[in-house]
Order: structure tokens, then sequence, then C-alpha cells
């Protein structure tokens, strides 16, 4: 891309975050790497990118916090004078499987800070330098089938935030296309533990029986699409929900009668 792009990666120290600031800085994007407690990854994640030629600046923030989403992006542009790339990785999320009932007050408030009213605090900070250059690229991260707006028992908080995101990257699409701004939103398959940080070679061979494609994903498998996405020819997409997940339908939870009259998760 010429002249050079700057991007902010929530959430990039580890996991799909850190496979996708791999792939921008294979493309000469500069870097801003976030992290909230994985600072020496964050460390080494620039390393590897500063190695590629490119510029990679490592600031730490908790994208469910007003104040650190206004520092990230003010780091953005001490380094860099703009932000022409914002991906929406980090979102906080709670593998244990409980019914809503059973969330507490603050866990409400966190997963939607986290994962929708911090995406949309970011993205109303990034767009006016976006619109000022006539260039914009916008990730945001939902669930495999999010765009149906099914519900998922056991996760029903991140779910309501991901689907009302499902919305939000709909009307944001259409209202900043024709400031030369994309807005898409990525659902990732069920991609666990190291396979975040693989490529598709390294599982090509490994057998998924959850798994439609019949392999496991790979972080690789949502870099590369968000890569292309932040294209300067991929201006014609804009307002898409792409599920990366090989076929895989996440939502396979069952909630019982039994279980909703002694409150316990099958």
């Amino acid at each position: 891309m010429n002249p050079r792009k700057a991007a902010l990666i929530t959430g990039s120290a580890k996991g799909l975050g850190k496979m996708t600031a791999l792939r921008l800085a294979e493309q000469g994007i500069d870097l801003i790497v976030n992290y909230v407690h994985s600072q020496q990854e964050a460390e080494e994640l620039c390393e590897r990118v500063r190695a590629l030629d490119v510029r990679c600046h490592v600031v730490q923030g908790d994208v469910s916090k007003p104040a650190d989403r206004e520092r990230l992006v003010e780091e953005a542009i001490k380094h860099y004078g703009k932000l022409d790339i914002l991906v929406n990785n980090a979102g906080p999320f709670i593998r244990e499987r409980r019914l809503f009932r059973e969330y507490d007050a603050s866990e409400i408030e966190s997963l939607m800070q986290g994962n929708l009213l911090g995406v949309m605090h970011l993205d109303h900070l990034v767009i006016p330098m976006m619109r000022a250059s006539g260039w914009g690229r916008i990730i945001h991260f939902g669930f495999g089938h999010a765009a149906e707006a099914r519900g998922w028992p056991h996760r029903a908080v991140y779910a309501a935030a991901k689907v009302g995101l499902v919305s939000f990257t709909k009307t944001l699409a259409v209202e900043e296309a024709a400031s030369g701004i994309t807005v898409n939103m990525i659902c990732p398959g069920d991609i666990r533990g190291a396979n975040k940080e693989r490529y598709i070679e390294e599982v090509r061979h490994v057998h998924d029986e959850e798994s439609p494609r019949g392999r496991p994903g790979t972080g690789e498998d949502v870099a590369r699409v968000i890569s292309f996405l932040c294209e300067e020819r991929s201006d014609f997409i804009t307002g898409n929900i792409m599920d990366v997940s090989g076929g895989l339908d996440p939502i396979r939870a069952i909630v019982g009668a039994a279980s909703a009259v002694k409150g316990t998760v099958e």
C-alpha cells in the first residue's frame, strides 16, 4: 500500500489478533499492538513485526474501559499521526456455560462494554480520521451464524452483544460507504488453543470430527480474510457478516426442562 497505512488491532498479543498483526505486517502496514496482561508476548510480536521492516508500537489497554480505548487511539495518533485500519479483535468471553440468571451485574457490564459498546466507541473515535483521508477499514468480530440472530443458550450476554454488533456493522457500512470506509464482521469458527496461532499447512492433515471441513480452523484462516478486506481494491466489499468456520454451527447447547427447574446446566 502507498502511502503506508497504520492499523490498531485490539487484543493482538496472542491468538487471532497476533496472526492478523503478522499478516498485515507482511502487507507493509504499520501496527499498534494492544494487550491487557500479556506484555512479554506483545513485545516479542513487535520484534517480529519490526524484522519485516514495519513500524510497531505496543500499547497496554482494556477495551472494556472507556479511558483505555481513548488512550489506544491517542497513542496511535502520537506514533503515526493517523489510523487507517481498526481491527476490533478483543472482547471478553466466558467459556463456562451459564444460564443468564447466573451472571452478576458486573459480568454483564463487562461483556457488553467489551463486545459492543467499546467497539462502537472505538469506531466513533477513528471515523473522523478515516473520513478526512477518504479511506478506512473497520473490522468487527462476531460468532458463527450471528447474522441470523439466533438464541445461544448459556451465552446470552455475549450473544446479545455480538448480534447487536451485526446490526451496527451493517448500518455503519452504509453510512460511511461514500467516505471510502468499509465495515465488515468476521465470524470465526470454534478455533481453540494453539490453533489460534497456527497456519493452515500445520493442520491440513489433522482430523477434526466436529468440523464439516474435516480439519480444525487456524489463525491463518481468519487473518487471511481480514488482510483481503484491508486491501486497497476491496472497497466494494462492505456491510458483510463473514463466517470463517469450515461449516461448523457453534450453537449446539441444549437447555432441558430439568435444568431450568433445578438451576443446573446440562
